[in-house]
């Protein structure tokens, strides 16, 4: 029997990828309410086949809001979230307040697996408390590296796995072990501080290549290249790879990112190490966020649009496709940067109040969000955007402009229509006026 404790984003997917591999589930978390409504499929989280792996495999979970019942489990991993505040630090807290919770209640000899992204030195400290006041028998750190958007996917398909240990020379817990193999995936064992700071390590160099493409995206479109032309180049480059991250986006979004950036930054306060190059990222994140506002600008100066009298339609708020997180969302930072325009938002996913924002409501639908609007912004490149008509588009609106920034719509196309258009690491194009633009 395998326990998971802390039934967040972290611990749902997990332990519902665990029963998929044929093992019995445990499933704890302290709010009875979120209890019963995983037991009835009802998730708090937005994830494409977490339904299906629910629907699959439930006959081989139980949810529980009752700690004893981990007292079943050899194994029991804690898959608690961490949460950030608004300066992007840890908040550790509930994860320290879920493992006190649990500990009188884990069985004797048993292992207990941290998949809650810590700070180096976390874990080691944890394993001499937890071996001094709990039958534990080992504690194990183990990287994880979800996705938001494609947590099933990685959680089913890991591409590894990165594991801390007190002594990476000895043997895994066997059940740890098991748990390993079912997956099938290379297992790379460390010390802790090893695996602790081997997350952050994967993020940094993801950071660099954001703000590479983004710097060189933005390049493009001052000096009339192309940037979707220049990536495949980059691709076929042995050092760099077909996987590399080369899509132009809209700076760095989401907790996990940012929260390592500024956890790199205290890790080195007091010694002499050079962290400036955190602060380029960082800067270049903050001016990339800005890309929308700073385009939707220029863009109506350029059509003699005051935005004072404008109406904006804004695809997305969630901060990427497939998720209801806002967690540092280019979305929310582009309707906040235009208070004097009336915003239309459609998302999805994430839903906000309606006093969220100066001017600002959400609506039903895509097309509902383009009636009557001078400007269409897609900051979030959900997938049903792509299927969107153009010239339904065209006939909805009143204005213009279309911010394209991830390519979703046919920027020919919108620009035959008339349609000023503006998408990242390409020049602008500018459509010519049409009488009757619905029907061209």
């Amino acid at each position: 029997m395998i326990g998971f404790a802390g039934l967040s984003h972290l611990g749902i997917n997990y332990s519902l990828a665990t029963t998929a591999k044929g093992f019995d589930v445990v499933a704890f978390h302290p709010s009875e309410e979120l209890v019963t409504d995983l037991g009835k499929g009802k998730f708090p989280i937005e994830e494409p086949g977490l339904a299906e792996l629910f629907a699959a495999n439930q006959h081989r979970i139980h949810f529980t809001a009752d700690a004893k019942d981990l007292s079943a489990c050899d194994l029991v991993f804690v898959a608690l979230d961490i949460k950030t505040d608004d300066n992007n630090c840890s908040d550790t807290g509930p994860l320290t307040q879920l493992i006190q919770q649990i500990a009188p209640h884990l069985k004797k000899g048993s292992s207990l697996v941290l998949l809650s992204q810590v700070n180096p030195g976390f874990t080691r400290k944890l394993r001499e408390e937890l071996l001094r006041t709990s039958a534990v028998g080992e504690v194990i750190y183990q990287v994880e590296t979800l996705i938001f958007g494609r947590a099933v996917e990685r959680t089913l398909h890991p591409e590894r796995y990165m594991v801390g240990a007190n002594d990476s020379a000895q043997p895994l817990p066997p059940l740890l072990k098991q748990w390993h193999d079912s997956f099938g995936c290379p297992v790379l064992v460390m010390r802790y501080e090893s695996a602790e700071l081997a997350k952050i390590a994967i993020n940094f160099f993801l950071v660099s290549s954001v703000s590479t493409t983004n710097t060189l995206a933005e390049v493009c479109e001052n000096i009339g290249a192309d940037w979707n032309e220049i990536a495949p180049a980059l691709r076929l480059d042995a050092r760099i790879g077909p996987k590399a991250y080369l899509m132009p986006g809209l700076g760095i979004a989401g907790g996990n990112l940012e929260r390592d950036l500024v956890t790199v930054k205290c890790l080195a306060e007091g010694s002499q190490a050079d962290t400036g190059i955190v602060d380029a990222w960082q800067c270049n994140s903050a001016h990339r966020k800005d890309w929308g506002a700073r385009t939707l600008r220029d863009a109506a100066k350029k059509r003699g649009l005051d935005l004072k009298n404008a109406v904006v339609a804004v695809w997305g708020l969630a901060y990427k496709e497939n998720t209801h997180s806002i967690k540092n969302s280019p979305a929310l930072q582009f309707v906040a940067a235009i208070p004097e325009s009336r915003k239309q938002a459609y998302d999805p996913a994430a839903k906000l109040p309606a006093d969220a924002y100066p001017q600002f409501q959400q609506v039903a639908s895509a097309l509902d969000c383009c009636q009557g609007a001078d400007a269409l912004v897609i900051p979030t490149p959900w997938p049903e955007f792509r299927a969107v008509d153009l010239k339904a588009i065209r006939a909805a609106m009143r204005g213009n402009i279309i911010l394209d920034p991830f390519g979703l719509l046919d920027g020919a196309q919108a620009v035959a229509l008339g349609f000023d258009y503006y998408r990242l690491g390409v020049p602008p194009r500018n459509g010519a006026p049409v009488s009757d633009p619905a029907r061209t």
